[in-house]
């Protein structure tokens, strides 16, 4: 399924600024991108940013949205640009910090490795995946065949 231009407009400078807070949070563009490992970050975001592009999952309310659960909404937006901004700069001030460049490189691994399973259902629910129906009270999974 293609993306209508607004999404990708929209998707895109979203992902530019997760990456300028994490930039920033590094100090300069310089001094985050002289790291192989955050560059590599960079380039797996962007290619899972693309291809959740493609994925035909959506952000329907459904029938019946539980608008009481929107504060949720806020809470993530908060949670997200925290979690921009501080990871860079802990490392940045070598606080709370393990290793450097091996715990970097396991990051990477393990942020591509969570993406692909993260975008996978997503892929074969198609239309039928949405973030805010499955929230909601009484949503129920609904699958096919048994495990035995």
């Amino acid at each position: 399924m293609m993306p209508t231009p607004r999404l990708a407009f929209i998707t895109v400078i979203a992902t530019l600024a997760y990456l300028g807070l994490a930039i920033l949070g590094w100090g300069s563009f310089a001094a985050f991108f002289s790291h192989p490992a955050l560059t590599a970050l960079v380039i797996v975001g962007f290619v899972l940013t693309g291809v959740a592009l493609f994925s035909g999952g959506n952000l329907s309310p459904g029938e019946r949205e539980d608008k009481g659960n929107r504060w949720v909404l806020a809470a993530f937006g908060v949670i997200g640009l925290l979690l921009a901004y501080l990871p860079a700069y802990t490392d940045r001030t070598d606080v709370w910090t393990l290793d450097g460049d091996a715990i970097r490189w396991l990051g990477v691994v393990l942020f591509a490795a969570g993406g692909a399973v993260r975008i996978w259902p997503v892929f074969v629910l198609g239309r039928r995946f949405s973030g805010l129906v499955a929230i909601q009270p009484g949503h129920t999974l609904v699958t096919r065949g048994s495990m035995g």
